[in-house]
């Protein structure tokens, strides 16, 4: 239901759209405006780009717009909303962070945090994937 859809969607197949032709592009068929409404994070490596609308909007809508949108068509693009999950991998932590630190910070509320139910740290790559208990909870 729309109350649980997710609030990011998935852009694949942008080599052929800038990042900012993206940026105005989403601000044109959303009616939003970048940074104050949403973000957009560019994942080159894979040819991706995830949009994270910071305000409720219906996103199950706003993919179909996208679908039907003639510039998305011509750019070969497809949008799709990104799967709600409970674990996500944190990056660049600090070489001293600790789980115990990660958790009470993923479990902050006002930043959009839940209960955390488990951090596995990986020193050697300064990150860490940290579970929720259920995919409400996660920043």
């Amino acid at each position: 239901d729309s109350a649980e859809a997710s609030l990011s969607v998935v852009f694949e197949n942008i080599k052929r759209c800038s990042s900012n032709c993206l940026q105005m592009l989403l601000e044109n068929i959303s009616g939003l405006t970048l940074d104050a409404d949403f973000t957009v994070e560019v994942i080159p490596e894979i040819n991706v780009a995830v949009v994270t609308f910071l305000k409720r909007i219906d996103t199950k809508e706003f993919v179909e717009k996208c679908s039907q949108h003639k510039r998305v068509r011509e750019f070969e693009m497809t949008a799709r909303l990104l799967e709600l999950t409970n674990t996500i991998k944190a990056e660049n932590l600090p070489d001293s962070i600790s789980t115990e630190c990660l958790k009470v910070y993923f479990e902050n509320a006002r930043s959009g945090g839940g209960p955390v139910s488990y951090v596995e740290l990986f020193p050697e790559e300064n990150s860490a994937i940290i579970t929720f208990r259920d995919h409400k909870g996660k920043t």
